[in-house]
């Protein structure tokens, strides 16, 4: 008999439950124990919907309430002494890693956050010491939450990150010189104490989840895998069997680890991304080890194609047997949204296409019983090939008129009119800025009122022209409070968007949208990504009457903001009936029309943000990759190059990390960018150096996923640090990002603090 299996599910309930309340908590609304029994309450739910789906194998302890990785560095009690020395509980002392902490009289940023691989998601990076240990927490979460389950009459398979991926995506702390993979032989006893653990708490199977397997590894990170999984080896019986969980790529490349996994009991790859994998990795499997085949994308929202992973299911079967086979989704469903039937305002052509989380498990469920007894299942069957049918016979998924606008594109759109250096002088004079400009990267506050206002005229309770003077009044108040703060270019806070992707999608044709097909970003924080069904265009300007209108009542330059056609695609669900080469460029040609309106209409400073790009970013080196920054470099270029030589291009990317495609950052030609930074090493900023990089930069100075307000000190010590590495006359100084997510008076104590700092340095290089 085929089993089914699911890696992970999505944590934030039906209604982002999670979401609020957490933030509760944050706020001093609900109790720490009210907290705690709604995360039991939600597992409970997600154990019971996966039970009743009829799924086999079913995961434990992928809740968290902030991130996984977080939850296994105080597992191991891997948290930094900065943390441990406040003497918060446990539960204050992970969300401090997690965000921050200020109150009470103790003031410590958070951990670094990072993407989760090329995926939206946020880890919290795994930050050690050089003379780091690791010991195992007195009640440990894996342990607990199986045994919750349990209690419940759940038997459920826990999931950990693996010990190589954990150190691998780890770093040394700011003062330490620590490679994190020699940490390897104190964190593996760890992990055996917590298997046998787990093992006499009566889990028969854990998910080992080693996702650095897609990567291009290093030799220490190759070898680092032999003695880990020879010790669990070595402990035999008294742990638990084990399935090694890979995904988002293949690996085939890492094939040489493979003999370290000589005694697990099988390996997970996924076969959504790669399934030309499938075969070389079934004669890469020992005589008795299992496969589990990932064929339902954790990824995406496209309703499986049956007949297309029965093939490889099939296949699959026919090498190894049915009870050697798994069918399994392809990575966890933490990046789907919870479940399609929250949706009752999808156009009704197009709702049978998608499948959300709760859909998904009954899909794996369908699978199984499917590649053995189609007849069982043949409703199913049936009613999944007139969907694909209805999708690839539907007049939404083409438009002649942007396909025939695309063979029009040439090489010559890609180019500004003059190099920087002629640029900037025209835009210096145009401009009129001074040494070490201020500026924000775009989001001010979006406060309850403005979420209740957004609402109200979503529903029609209020008209447009109510709605579009609440607007203005808060578009005045952004501009008021820039005013106050000294800051050099303004924006004009966004107070009418949403969403930084969502927001275009709905004044671009070619997307639909969701009521409540909510992702986790990173801790509380969730996106409800549009999603992309046909060819996209722009029937009329979409930010144009907001940025002339806040132009018009600024003293300082006016940034119309914008979003990349990279992070439109990528911050979307994506077509998978066309290459994203495609849709990518008929965003860009979308936001071509965009950007020369808002130059017409007096906007001189444009920026149009790619923080997805490094995130669409192949997770090998090599022909995939290159053809990727080709086509991602010339979809921003198609975007941004028709404007004049004074008008300045900026752009803004959530990374500083750019050694391994600094060629391609450099050659978007954008005049400024602007870079998350203030979590990472100044030194990582060397690489503007080494490659002479012309351009000007702004890395942040400040993180804003935290409520934390950082004294003027920290903000002169990061402005010292980067005058390291840059010059000048080349640095700008901003936030890290966005600061939709904050409240008012962080944002205006931080802001002070920055522009205080900037102002000084001027006034010291100025006289110099």
């Amino acid at each position: 008999m085929v089993k089914s299996s699911v890696l992970g599910f999505p944590r934030m309930g039906v209604l982002r439950d999670l979401k609020k309340a957490n933030e509760a908590y944050w706020a001093d609304k609900i109790t720490q124990e009210a907290l705690l029994a709604e995360g039991k309450r939600l597992r409970l739910a997600h154990w019971k919907i996966q039970q009743e789906a009829g799924v086999d194998i079913i995961p434990s302890n992928d809740f968290s309430f902030y991130d996984h990785v977080l939850d296994h560095i105080q597992l191991f009690n891997a948290v930094p002494a900065r943390y441990t020395a406040q003497k918060l509980s446990p539960l204050d002392e992970y969300f401090a890693m997690g965000r921050g902490h200020q109150k009470a009289g103790v003031d410590v940023p958070a951990l670094e956050m990072v993407k989760w691989f090329d995926s939206n998601y946020h880890y919290v990076k795994p930050t050690l010491q050089d003379n780091q240990t690791f010991t195992l927490a007195a009640d440990p979460k894996p342990v607990r939450e199986f045994l919750e389950a349990k209690e419940a009459g759940i038997a459920t398979r826990p999931v950990l990150v693996g010990p190589v991926s954990f150190l691998a995506l780890g770093k040394a702390d700011r003062g330490s010189t620590v490679d994190p993979i020699t940490l390897l032989d104190k964190l593996v006893p760890v992990y055996v104490e917590l298997l046998k653990a787990l093992k006499a708490a009566g889990a028969e199977s854990v998910q080992i989840d080693e996702p650095v397997l897609v990567f291009d590894l290093r030799p220490e990170v190759k070898a680092a895998f032999k003695p880990a999984y020879e010790a669990f080896a070595a402990a035999g019986d008294a742990i638990p069997s084990i399935v090694v969980a890979t995904y988002f790529g293949d690996i085939v490349h890492n094939f040489d680890v493979l003999p370290a996994f000589a005694n697990v009991r099988g390996i997970h790859v996924d076969l959504v991304r790669n399934p030309e994998q499938l075969e070389p990795v079934i004669a890469q499997l020992g005589p008795n080890q299992i496969l589990s085949a990932g064929v339902v994308d954790g990824r995406n929202i496209w309703k499986n194609n049956f007949a297309k992973s029965l093939g490889l299911l099939q296949t699959a079967i026919k090498a190894l047997g049915p009870e050697r086979v798994i069918v399994a989704t392809s990575s966890s469903l933490l990046h789907t949204p919870h479940t399609l039937a929250s949706e009752k305002k999808l156009p009704a052509d197009v709702y049978e296409w998608f499948s959300f989380a709760v859909e998904k498990v009954k899909e794996v469920s369908i699978l199984a019983k499917a590649v053995t007894d189609p007849e069982a299942v043949r409703a199913e069957l049936d009613a999944n090939a007139a969907a694909m049918k209805s999708r690839a016979d539907s007049t939404r998924t083409n438009d002649p008129k942007v396909k025939e606008r695309q063979e029009q594109v040439t090489e010559e759109m890609h180019h500004r009119k003059s190099p920087f250096e002629s640029r900037y002088a025209e835009q210096k004079k145009h401009l009129s800025l001074p040494l070490f400009p201020t500026t924000t990267i775009g989001s001010f506050p979006q406060t309850s009122e403005i979420r209740i206002q957004r609402n109200k005229f979503t529903k029609g309770e209020i008209t447009e022209q109510e709605y579009d003077d609440f607007i203005k009044k808060e578009i005045d108040l952004a501009v008021q409070i820039q005013d106050e703060l000294g800051l050099d270019v303004y924006v004009h806070g966004e107070p009418e968007r949403n969403d930084m992707v969502q927001y275009f999608g709905e004044r671009l044709q070619g997307y639909v949208f969701t009521t409540h097909a909510w992702v986790q970003s990173y801790g509380s924080r969730c996106v409800r990504p549009p999603i992309i069904v046909g060819d996209i265009s722009r029937p009329a300007p979409m930010t144009v009457k907001e940025s002339k209108y806040a132009a018009s009542i600024s003293k300082k330059p006016m940034k119309g903001m914008l979003t990349g056609p990279v992070t439109c695609l990528r911050w979307s669900f994506p077509r998978d009936d066309v290459h994203q080469s495609v849709q990518c460029q008929q965003l860009a040609l979308a936001l071509r029309d965009e950007v020369l309106d808002l130059e017409k209409n007096g906007i001189f400073v444009i920026q149009v943000d790619e923080p997805a790009l490094r995130e669409g970013l192949p997770l090998r080196k090599g022909a995939e990759r290159d053809a990727y920054l080709k086509w991602a470099v010339n979809s921003f270029k198609l975007a941004t190059a028709g404007v004049e030589d004074s008008t300045q291009i900026h752009s803004h990317f959530c990374y500083s990390e750019f050694q391994d495609f600094f060629h391609a950052i450099a050659a978007l030609d954008a005049d400024v960018l602007s870079i998350e930074n203030s979590k990472s090493d100044a030194k990582l900023l060397k690489v503007f150096i080494d490659e002479a990089y012309p351009r000007h930069i702004g890395p942040g100075v400040y993180d804003i996923h935290s409520p934390r307000v950082p004294p003027e000190a920290e903000f002169k010590q990061r402005i010292q640090e980067m005058l390291q590495f840059l010059r000048p006359e080349q640095l700008w100084i901003n936030p890290d990002c966005g600061l939709k997510t904050r409240k008012w008076d962080e944002v205006k104590g931080a802001l002070t603090h920055m522009v205080n700092a900037a102002k000084q340095f001027r006034e010291q290089y100025t006289k110099a």
